[in-house]
C-alpha cells in the first residue's frame, strides 16, 4: 500500500440513484383536491396530461385510512394515518392505486407515496396492538410531536427495534404490493437516521427507489435519502423578492451547498407545496412580481423542481387542508412556462440532476446585490442565466470570459452573441437564459 493510499477521498453518498431521476422533475399531487372526485381514478386520466406538462415523478401525498380520534376539520389530515396498509376510502381501494401506479409506468412516469414514520393517528391499530411502541410524556401518557400544534397525532418511539421491523416492513410491502417506486418521508429528521439508512438497503433489496426527505441534513444523504427539501432557498428566494434581503443573502446559501452537499446530493427547489400554500399562502402571495424569476431559478439552477398541483392552472386560492376543496382546472399561462423550462432542463445535459449535471458557476456582474448571473456547463452543453431579483430595470455588464459565446436566446429563439461589449437591459423581475 502506498503512503497515500489511506488518504484516498471516499464517496460521501453510498447510494445510487435510480438512472431515471438524472434529468427528473418532480409533481405533488394532492389526491383530495386534484379532481373534482378526489379519487385515484379520476387522478389516473389527467395523467397524460402529466406527461405532456414534463412531470417525471408523481409524489401522492398520503393515501392512507386517516384517523377519527381528535381528527381536525371533517375529514382531518392525511398525516394522521390510522393504519400503513391501508387505502383511504375517499381515495378509492387498492386495485384503484395499482391502475395508477401502472399507468404511470405506461407512460414513463414513476410514483412515490407519502410516508409518515414519526407519529401515528390517536387511533392508528397499533395504539391497541403495540402501546409500548410510542414515545410518553411525563405524566406517562401518548403525547403530540413537543412544541406543534399537531392535536390529531401521538408520537412514535423508535428505540423499540420491533416497531422498526414493522415500520420497515410496511415501507417494503407498498412497494412490493403496489410497486411504487420509493417515498417522500414526512419530517425525515424526526426519525433517527439510522432507521431510513437500513430501510433504505431493504428497499432496494425490492427494486431501485427514490427516496425524498422533508429536511434539510446532509447526513440524511449518505445512505438513505436522494434528495432533501430546499427549504432555505425557498425562504431566501421569497426575501429577496420581498424586498427584506438581496442576493448576498442566496450567495450564502448557494456557498453552503456547494461546499457542504455533495453533486449527488439533490436538493428540491419550489415556490409552492401543500405546507406553503395553505399555512402561508400561494406562490402568488409569496413572490408577487418576482414569481417568474424565481421559477426560472428553481429549474435553471441547481435542484430538482417541484409542481404543487394547480400552479399550471395559476390557482390563487390556499386550497383547505381538511375538508374537500377542488382545484379549479384552467389553461393558464404559467402552465406553458414550466413545460418549456422543463424541456430545456430533460435536453440540456448541464441542467441534469445531481452529477449527472453541472455546478453553477457565479459570474460576477455590475449589479450584484440585485442581479444573478451564472454559467452551468460541461463538454457538451451550457447555459448562462441572467436574473433580475429587483423591481427596477436593471442595465448590466459582466466579468471574466465565462459567459463569452453564440448562444441561442431560450426564450426568444434569438441567435446572440455574448463577448466582453455585451450590455444587457433586464426588466424589473426580468429574465434571460441563453443556451448553446
Amino acid at each position: 500500500m502506498s503512503d497515500l493510499a489511506r488518504y484516498q477521498p471516499t464517496p460521501y453518498v453510498k447510494i445510487t440513484h435510480p438512472a431515471w431521476t438524472k434529468n427528473a422533475t418532480i409533481y405533488q399531487i394532492n389526491t383530495r383536491q386534484f379532481t373534482h372526485e378526489g379519487t385515484f381514478r379520476a387522478a389516473e386520466a389527467r395523467l397524460p396530461r402529466l406527461k405532456e406538462l414534463g412531470a417525471v415523478i408523481l409524489w401522492l401525498m398520503p393515501i392512507h385510512k386517516i384517523g377519527q380520534k381528535n381528527r381536525k376539520g371533517t375529514l382531518g389530515s392525511p398525516y394522521s394515518v390510522q393504519d400503513y396498509y391501508s387505502v383511504n376510502p375517499e381515495f378509492g381501494d387498492l386495485d384503484d392505486l395499482k391502475h395508477f401506479v401502472k399507468t404511470a409506468h405506461d407512460l414513463g412516469m414513476y410514483v412515490i407515496l407519502d410516508w409518515v414514520a414519526n407519529h401515528t393517528a390517536w387511533d392508528n391499530v397499533l395504539v391497541e396492538q403495540h402501546p409500548e411502541w410510542y414515545a410518553r410524556d411525563w405524566k406517562g401518557d401518548f403525547h403530540p410531536t413537543p412544541w406543534w400544534d399537531w392535536e390529531d397525532i401521538i408520537d412514535l418511539d423508535y428505540s423499540q427495534p420491533a416497531l422498526r421491523k414493522y415500520m420497515t416492513d410496511a415501507l417494503k410491502y407498498w412497494v412490493s404490493e403496489a410497486d411504487v417506486d420509493g417515498y417522500r418521508c414526512d419530517v425525515a429528521g424526526f426519525v433517527p437516521t439510522d432507521f431510513w439508512n437500513n430501510a433504505r438497503k431493504e428497499l432496494d433489496a425490492i427494486k431501485p427507489v427514490f427516496m425524498l426527505a422533508e429536511w434539510e441534513s446532509k447526513d440524511l444523504h449518505a445512505e438513505a435519502f436522494d434528495m432533501t427539501y430546499a427549504w432555505s432557498w425557498h425562504d431566501t428566494v421569497h426575501e429577496l423578492v420581498m424586498g427584506k434581503a438581496d442576493l448576498t443573502k442566496l450567495f450564502v446559501y448557494y456557498s453552503w451547498n456547494e461546499k457542504s452537499y455533495t453533486a449527488d446530493c439533490l436538493r428540491m427547489t419550489f415556490v409552492s407545496n401543500h405546507d406553503k400554500n395553505a399555512w402561508e399562502g400561494t406562490e402568488f402571495d409569496l413572490f408577487g412580481d418576482g414569481l417568474e424569476a424565481a421559477i426560472v431559478l428553481s429549474v435553471v439552477g441547481e435542484g430538482m423542481p417541484l409542481m404543487y398541483n394547480g400552479q399550471e392552472a395559476g390557482n390563487t386560492k390556499r386550497l383547505a387542508f381538511f375538508e374537500r376543496d377542488p382545484i379549479e382546472w384552467q389553461e393558464h399561462a404559467l402552465g406553458d412556462f414550466y413545460k418549456n423550462l422543463y424541456a430545456l432542463k430533460r435536453s440540456n445535459s448541464a441542467l441534469w440532476n445531481g452529477s449527472w449535471g453541472t455546478r453553477m458557476i457565479h459570474v460576477p456582474n455590475t449589479v450584484p446585490t440585485r442581479v444573478l448571473s451564472f454559467v452551468r456547463r460541461n463538454e457538451h452543453d451550457k447555459v448562462f442565466a441572467v436574473i433580475n431579483f429587483s423591481s427596477l430595470t436593471q442595465t448590466v455588464t459582466f466579468q471574466d470570459a465565462l459567459y463569452h459565446g453564440t448562444y441561442t436566446d431560450y426564450f426568444s429563439g434569438a441567435r446572440v452573441e455574448l463577448d466582453a461589449a455585451t450590455e444587457l437591459t433586464i426588466a424589473p423581475w426580468g429574465y434571460r437564459v441563453f443556451v448553446k
